[in-house]
């Protein structure tokens, strides 16, 4: 099997757009993410439509059909075509194993976050620099890539009980924890009042956000601890601690240990240098 990414790339349309492989069908896996407007496809015979974080799995022999600007009669997304989209077409073992390892559907939806769309980037750049021998960084931007698209599909998929508006919010989280946020900018953002937000949040992932947030801020502070010469008072401020006392109470419930003793252990267990 050829080891090779044979398309990757971005299409916005402002036109109707018609592509078909029916016959013998795709000639290789497709991954597909829907990131504007709206499109129709057709999948072995059952058509559906596409909105924004709506993704395909094909894989090879599925007969694929895809419509832009045809949306139903009296449909008001039918006035202005925008048609944003990212698509990969693969066919090499690396993606073949990634595949078998789980059953997968043919559409999910997911909230694509910045890292899984900065790889798709970064294998769109690679796929153009023809001059250049990069078959080795592009199997491994492949590999990242496949591992968070998984990320994004378990975070929201239904059999999960996690919703696509929790994974969203979680994603805010994860992106605000180091800052000062409130519930409701949180809440703000996907477009729930305050008291749905934090229902659905606790529902899904068995914390508050409150709680999700402190678990970022404090692995934040050990990660600052173990590897950098940042005083106790510099990482409080930079993991988004309003002030140290509330840093030093957090850190010693959650570890048991104050972060200045946390910090002596740490430098205990690091090796003395020697000169010769």
């Amino acid at each position: 099997m050829k080891k090779e990414v044979l398309l990757c790339g971005y299409s916005y349309h402002t036109s109707k757009f018609y592509t078909s492989h029916r016959g013998q069908g795709l000639g290789s896996y497709l991954i597909r993410l829907q990131t504007e407007g709206t499109s129709l496809v057709t999948v072995n015979g059952r058509e559906s439509r596409l909105a924004a974080g709506d993704v395909l799995l094909l894989p090879p022999g599925t007969l694929y059909e895809l419509r832009i600007g045809e949306e139903p009669p009296g449909d008001a997304s039918a006035a202005k075509i925008a048609s944003g989209d990212y698509y990969l077409f693969c066919l090499n073992d690396q993606i073949s194993e990634w595949w078998n390892r789980a059953p997968r559907k043919w559409k999910y939806r997911i909230e694509p976050n910045e890292m899984l769309l900065s790889l798709w980037k970064q294998l769109i750049l690679e796929k153009y620099r023809l001059s250049e021998d990069n078959r080795e960084l592009t199997a491994h931007l492949l590999g990242a890539f496949c591992l968070y698209l998984d990320r994004a599909i378990n975070e929201t998929d239904p059999s999960h009980n996690r919703p696509y508006t929790a994974a969203r919010m979680k994603r805010y989280v994860e992106a605000h924890a180091m800052e000062t946020f409130t519930l409701e900018d949180v809440a703000k953002h996907v477009g729930l009042s305050v008291s749905r937000a934090v229902h659905l949040f606790k529902e899904s992932y068995d914390k508050t956000m409150i709680q999700y947030a402190m678990d970022i801020r404090l692995s934040g502070a050990v990660d600052r601890m173990n590897y950098t010469s940042m005083t106790l008072g510099q990482i409080s401020d930079s993991c988004g601690f309003k002030s140290y006392t509330f840093f030093h109470k957090a850190f010693k419930e959650k570890y048991g240990i104050s972060p200045a003793a946390y910090r002596s252990k740490v430098k205990e267990m690091q090796p003395v240098s020697r000169d010769k």
